[in-house]
């Protein structure tokens, strides 16, 4: 029996063993459906905070419930460690380390490059590696690829079999997840794509095969590089109907009222989040090493980078009206995650309002009920205790991210001047005075 054969006989009658490595907001909910469905499943990561909760069946990750863990630590299908010696007893191996990108603007690939060192060291005939971290085409074959065979004689889709399947976790969602979003996977040979694809098959409800793993990558890319760029759209021409006078709201609700050709797209405070705001600058990187300048996405990032700073003008005109100065005044941000509903920081443009802010002598103070303590840089900032009294004290209370859980008619009545960068507040405050939307 061939090594593909006997992966795919592991994979039906679910013996094969599975890792995991990186137990984030993609590798914990990836682990859990794998282990759902009947795999041994083995997380691995060096936060010994959380190999130490996982085992403990407990969650930290909002969209994953502690008795979910729970049950399935109890059921020997998931458990957790730090030692990458595991590797040597694994059939399968899915990558979810993070690509961040380096204050340069150049992809971070750094945690993929020791990911591969370490892989290299246990890949052996008969496993399949998947990669999930985005990242920009060519990674797994030119990097991934080209470490596990540095110090092998192993053969690629005949001893062993990698691929590529980008994630697509929306942290927060409830109707669309890990296990019922269709799973776009590529091979770098037929053979691997097979094995890939039976095994994640296997675990999710659809999955998507495409003819190359760089086909897969930039599938990922295109995705996020669409909600940039149209988000940077939409930003532009709040932007413009703010010089213009014109409710950017109101235009975005007639508009969709068309039932074709048109798309809806939200403005606010900048983008946020492991994505969108990176991803394509991956793509774009990429390009200038081939002699191309991929305008769009420079363009769109652009813009949405400038949103806080757009931001921090409609709160210091606000306060002008009222005859108070930035110097000095007593600014609330009500929401630091990057969207509602999530306990996620990264990349938040509420960092960035703050640290404005902070620059222009701002007295500045948060509230969040996911978020309780925010240690960014030189910030270091706790959650206020009461929100009430916060709102009353406040010369202007910021609505950055729009938490389903705010009482924003109480926080309306209890405020002397709001600037909505999410039309959090819709009608009620759109004649009052005190209210500013973006």
């Amino acid at each position: 029996m061939s090594h593909k054969e006997e992966l795919i006989r592991k994979f039906k009658n679910k013996t094969a063993n599975v890792a995991v490595l990186g137990l984030g907001y993609v590798g914990l909910p990836l682990s859990v459906v794998f282990a759902e469905c009947g795999f041994k499943v083995t997380g691995i990561d060096l936060i010994q905070s959380k190999v130490d909760a996982i085992n403990q069946g407990k969650s930290y990750i909002l969209d994953i419930t502690d008795e979910k863990v729970a049950n399935l630590v109890a059921s020997g299908n998931l458990r957790a460690t730090s030692d990458f010696v595991v590797l040597e007893k694994m059939d399968a191996v899915s990558i979810c380390v993070p690509t961040p990108l380096r204050k340069t603007g150049d992809p971070d690939l750094s945690y993929i490059i020791s990911v591969s060192e370490i892989l290299k060291q246990y890949v052996h005939p008969g496993m399949v590696v998947v990669l999930e971290s985005t990242t920009y085409p060519g990674t797994t074959r030119e990097l991934i690829l080209s470490k596990l065979c540095e110090q092998s004689e192993l053969v690629v889709g005949e001893d062993f079999f990698l691929a590529f399947s980008p994630e697509r976790v929306d942290p927060g969602r409830t109707d669309w997840t890990t296990w019922n979003t269709p799973k776009v996977i590529g091979g770098i040979t037929p053979a691997c794509l097979e094995v890939s694809r039976i095994w994640y098959g296997e675990a999710l409800k659809e999955v998507v095969p495409v003819s190359s793993a760089e086909v897969a990558e930039m599938a990922k890319l295109l995705e996020n590089t669409f909600r940039m760029i149209n988000i940077g759209m939409v930003n532009e021409m709040a932007i413009m109907c703010d010089r213009l006078g014109v409710d950017i709201w109101e235009v975005i609700e007639a508009s969709a009222t068309k039932p074709f050709g048109f798309m809806k797209f939200l403005p606010g405070p900048g983008l946020g989040g492991h994505c969108i705001p990176i991803d394509p600058l991956y793509l774009s990187w990429k390009l200038k090493t081939l002699n191309y300048s991929a305008r769009f996405i420079e363009l769109a990032s652009e813009i949405n980078t400038y949103m806080p700073r757009f931001t921090v003008s409609k709160i210091q005109d606000a306060l002008n009206e009222q005859k108070k100065t930035l110097n000095g005044a007593e600014v609330l941000i009500l929401g630091v995650a990057y969207k509602a509903d999530i306990d996620d920081i990264r990349e938040s443009p509420a960092l960035d309002i703050i640290h404005l802010l902070g620059e222009k002598g701002t007295k500045v103070s948060y509230h969040d009920p996911y978020i309780h303590h925010i240690q960014h840089e030189e910030l270091n900032l706790r959650c206020v205790a009461v929100l009430d009294d916060a709102v009353r004290n406040a010369d202007c209370v910021v609505i950055v991210t729009d938490h389903s859980t705010y009482n924003y008619e109480r926080i309306l009545d209890q405020s002397k001047l709001i600037v909505d960068t999410r039309n959090a507040l819709h009608s009620q405050g759109k004649q009052l005075k005190k209210v500013v939307r973006l």
